[in-house]
């Protein structure tokens, strides 16, 4: 598959994905979550969600949680909205990337204020 037409296949699914863990699952486990990126496999079986997750990190882990046990509804939903040959296997993973970038900001405004 073109590197171009992965794009925007995980694009699709991130939109889908996001639509539907802010609105339309009920469990009270998923906290404050943004679904930032989605990585497909080149065969389509396998995604992995990259999702970062406002809170502490026992919200955090309890939002993991829920959206691994929330992962067949997800499912479904992608194959009810895009149409793929195979629906891929999702697997969520923490983004740590805002986090990281905080910090770094911080670090560097101490660094200044030397």
């Amino acid at each position: 598959m073109t590197g171009d037409r992965m794009r925007r296949v995980n694009e699709a699914m991130r939109e889908v994905l996001s639509a539907a863990i802010t609105s339309e699952l009920k469990d009270p486990r998923v906290g404050f979550v943004t679904v930032t990126a989605v990585e497909t496999s080149q065969d389509l079986r396998h995604a992995r969600v990259f999702v970062s997750v406002l809170g502490n990190p026992g919200e955090r882990r309890r939002s993991l949680q829920a959206l691994d046990n929330a992962h067949g509804y997800l499912q479904r939903r992608l194959a009810g909205e895009l149409r793929l040959k195979h629906t891929p296997t999702l697997e969520f993973a923490y983004d740590d990337s805002a986090e990281r970038g905080f910090r770094i900001a911080a670090l560097l405004e101490r660094e200044e204020q030397r």
